[in-house]
């Protein structure tokens, strides 16, 4: 049987934007709860319970049940709308579960044995290609994870869609091929060239001084002047 966290809120009697913004200004936000064939219900919730929820990450696939004045009501979160400027919740969106009728979630994937795996011991990394993975299923049958086991996986093995455990209740919403979840790839890390036997270390380069580099040779003395013309011959 599936988990419902309750979640306290009040009923709205009339939708508009003048209401939603008097909803707000009273300190809460409003919401609507839609869905499993019925007509929509207005409700108002505490900011500080939707920001708790929004901080616990994988919100979109935790199962609630919304308690007001009037009833009980088992919901999926499935939209928070934000203020552009405060990014303060706004307006929030909740799809009303029906038994026997399938509802869409992304459900978290949990990697085990890391640590013994082959691929990993050799050096590989983990290449995580989904963090969850989105499923059909009944509302009383949403799983809380999916688990994949690292341990046989040695480097360029992966974990594929039928690899999963806990998916027997579940149908994916990719329906045309076994997908990759993750993948062990090779190490990336390049290791230096060891030098040749019998080679010499390379020659750091030498300061400035003695063992210095050769100064450029000086530029060629400048040609002497031509002597002077030979004086001419006496006169006998």
């Amino acid at each position: 049987m599936a988990n419902f966290e309750t979640i306290a809120a009040e009923d709205r009697a009339r939708a508009g934007k003048g209401v939603a913004r008097a909803t707000r200004r009273a300190g809460m936000v409003p919401g609507v709860i839609y869905g499993a064939k019925q007509d929509p219900s207005l409700i108002a919730i505490d900011p500080r319970v939707v920001m708790r929820e929004l901080k616990r990450g994988g919100w979109r696939s935790r199962l609630y049940e919304i308690e007001t004045a009037t009833g009980k009501t088992r919901a999926l979160m499935r939209d928070v709308q934000f203020h552009p400027v405060t990014d303060q919740p706004e307006h929030i969106d909740f799809q009303r579960l029906a038994v026997g009728e399938p509802v869409r979630v992304a459900v978290a994937v949990n990697f085990m044995n890391e640590l013994l795996s082959v691929g990993m011991k050799r050096g590989g990394v983990l290449n995580v290609v989904r963090h969850s993975v989105e499923v059909w299923c009944d509302p009383d049958t949403i799983p809380d994870h999916f688990e994949a086991d690292l341990g046989p996986l040695d480097i360029n093995d992966n974990i594929r869609w039928h690899d999963l455990k806990g998916t027997e209740k579940t149908r994916p919403t990719i329906i045309d091929r076994d997908f990759v979840v993750a993948t062990v790839a090779a190490p990336t890390v390049i290791a230096e060239a060891a030098p040749e036997p019998g080679a010499a270390p390379a020659a750091a380069p030498a300061k400035g001084g003695k063992g210095g580099p050769a100064k450029a040779a000086a530029p060629a003395a400048k040609a002497a002047p031509a002597k002077a013309a030979a004086k001419p011959a006496a006169k006998k």
